[in-house]
């Protein structure tokens, strides 16, 4: 069986030479040579053809994970071949790796080992700046929550904060809204804490009750100790 893309998008907007791992055992179009699960083949034009009938069998695999590597791998191959994986949760494309000169991936290595340090050291220093970035923002926030909220609880406002601000969680607090200290996003985030950590919201959820319908039942708690909160110091 000759496998088609299946999503042709990838395809046409990749430039360069393209190569599929095979998802359903097939064979060589030219040759007749069994292409099983997990091996390479080269679509040219309708037919599936091997490696070593495309003219491309000196070539070596190797997988995505390091970017220093590919970059330089590719940079020191005269050719060189992306190859790509059917994605059955994701309905697409995705890249899997290279193929290029054994010769370009040692050349590669040894320029990577030589400078792994200087690397490491940078990226060590790019992450203390995104934890400053944060501490910084988390800090902000926390400000925010007082200054909107000057009765909640001592400490309270940095629970807030940390919940809402928890980094990559969709959380309100990493919305667009909230980066700016819109006080309606943060007014939602301190809602949120009332509603976990001051009613009986969870035990609702644990005995069944749907989300939306708890939320009413607590509304009324919520939004007394939201007020009580707002009141001037």
């Amino acid at each position: 069986m000759i496998m088609q893309p299946k999503d042709e998008s990838i395809v046409k907007k990749s430039n360069g030479i393209l190569v599929f791992m095979v998802r359903r055992d097939t064979k060589c179009s030219e040759c007749g040579e069994e292409l099983w699960s997990g091996s390479f083949l080269r679509l040219e034009k309708d037919r599936a053809l091997c490696l070593s009938c495309a003219d491309l069998d000196y070539l070596a695999y190797l997988p995505s994970g390091d970017t220093a590597l590919t970059r330089r791998s590719i940079k020191y191959s005269k050719m060189h071949a992306k190859v790509l994986k059917w994605s059955r949760t994701r309905k697409r494309y995705e890249r899997q790796g290279v193929l290029v000169e054994p010769e370009a991936i040692e050349r590669a290595e040894k320029e990577c080992l030589d400078d792994a340090q200087l690397r490491e050291l940078r990226r060590q220093r790019e992450k203390v700046k995104r934890e400053e970035k944060d501490q910084k923002y988390l800090q902000e926030y926390t400000l925010h929550v007082r200054k909107l909220f000057p009765k909640c609880p001592k400490s309270e406002e940095l629970k807030i904060a940390k919940h809402a601000c928890r980094k990559y969680s969709g959380r309100v607090g990493r919305s667009a809204a909230s980066k700016e200290f819109d006080p309606q996003a943060i007014t939602l985030a301190v809602q949120a804490h009332i509603r976990h950590e001051y009613s009986n919201y969870d035990e609702l959820l644990m005995t069944g009750w749907e989300r939306f319908e708890a939320r009413t039942v607590v509304r009324s708690t919520v939004k007394e100790i939201l007020d009580q909160w707002r009141e001037k110091a």
